[in-house]
C-alpha cells in the first residue's frame, strides 16, 4: 500500500491516538468518573488504528476515498 498520510496528518494521528489510549486506560482504572466501561475498548481500538496509520503513513480509508495528504 502506498503512503498517503502526510507529515502533519501523521503527527496529529499519533498525538490523538496517544491521548485516546491514555483515556481508555484511565476508564479501565476507574480514574474517569461517569464514563461507561464499554467505552474503553472502543477508544483503545481507535487509538491503535490512529497510532498505526500515523506511524506507517498509510490509511486504508484514504486509499478507498482517493485521498492523499502526503504531498
Amino acid at each position: 500500500m502506498e503512503q498517503n498520510v502526510g507529515r502533519t496528518d501523521g503527527i496529529g494521528r499519533v498525538v490523538l491516538g496517544g491521548i485516546l489510549g491514555v483515556v481508555s486506560l484511565a476508564i479501565l482504572a476507574d480514574a474517569v468518573g461517569g464514563a461507561p466501561v464499554v467505552l474503553s475498548p472502543v477508544l483503545g481500538a481507535l487509538s491503535l488504528i490512529l497510532l498505526v496509520t500515523g506511524a506507517t503513513n498509510t490509511c486504508g480509508v484514504y486509499s478507498l476515498l482517493g485521498i492523499d495528504t502526503s504531498q
